[in-house]
């Protein structure tokens, strides 16, 4: 197996290994002792056999790959998938910037925030990071975007507290109350996020983007629970895969079983 560099800060006693042998290879990954819950579920799934036989039903070359639903086990061509699940959300456990969207990184996918707005993870579906090489100037470009998503959230928080006020001067027809009502808010955004350290990536961010890849936009948005540390040729197979309209491998691409190399010591 091809090995991968292995860019997490330091290994930690509690981190648990799982080998995930496929149809196009096997791929072995660390799973991160604080990311417990995460870790932990995944473990009770891989040893109960909940992932033998899905699909890699969701694949987009330069991005990544999606896995764990249990609905693609004997899905038909064609057949929509990526709703299926074990009946639970997991609570999100963000460990960032520790953990973020490096090539190789193992993430658990979910739904949207406007069904999901505490971004709880799936319980069964996670993807691997594949990305793609940034240059300086997109990075900072990103650096911007996350500066203005950070002021947007101060402000959108700002005007749900002011909601009743609002909605009274909108009744109202008041536009001048609307409009100093406004600038106050904006001021007071621009308050606010002058005493917040800017969202930035980290140095350590900047290097793995620049030289390894990965998919920046996504970082603090879904829980990183893990990390390919070998098999990523057999990432980089799968993520060539050719696709269909939904972006599902028009040749079945599945996990066949998977095995605790080593449990999470206690």
């Amino acid at each position: 197996m091809t090995q991968h560099h292995d860019t997490t800060a330091e290994n930690r006693a509690d981190d648990a290994i799982v080998d995930i042998h496929t149809t196009a290879g096997d791929i072995r990954v660390r799973l991160y002792g604080d990311t417990p819950r995460h870790r932990d579920n995944f473990i009770r799934l891989a040893s109960e056999g909940f992932y033998d036989g899905v699909l890699f039903h969701r694949v987009i070359n330069d991005f990544m790959i999606q896995t764990g639903d249990p609905d693609s086990k004997n899905a038909p061509k064609g057949a929509m998938l990526g709703s299926g699940d074990p009946d639970y959300q997991l609570d999100a456990e963000f460990v960032y910037p520790r953990h973020f969207h490096k090539r190789g990184a193992l993430a658990a996918a979910r739904q949207g925030d406007q069904v999901n707005p505490e971004k709880k993870s799936s319980g069964s579906q996670f993807y691997i990071v594949t990305g793609k090489t940034y240059n300086d100037a997109q990075l900072d470009h990103l650096d911007r975007q996350r500066a203005m998503m950070q002021q947007k959230a101060i402000f959108d928080r700002l005007v749900a507290e002011q909601r009743d006020t609002i909605m009274a001067m909108r009744r109202a027809r008041d536009q001048a109350g609307l409009q100093t009502l406004q600038e106050k808010l904006i001021e007071r955004t621009e308050a606010e996020a002058a005493t917040l350290a800017p969202d930035t990536l980290t140095p350590r961010q900047r290097e793995a983007y620049r030289t390894e890849g990965g998919t920046p936009h996504l970082d603090g948005a879904y829980t990183v629970f893990g990390e390919v540390i070998s098999g990523m040729d057999v990432v980089d197979r799968i993520q060539k895969a050719e696709t269909d309209a939904n972006d599902r491998p028009v040749d079945d691409i599945r996990i066949t079983s998977m095995e605790i190399v080593e449990p999470q010591r206690r």
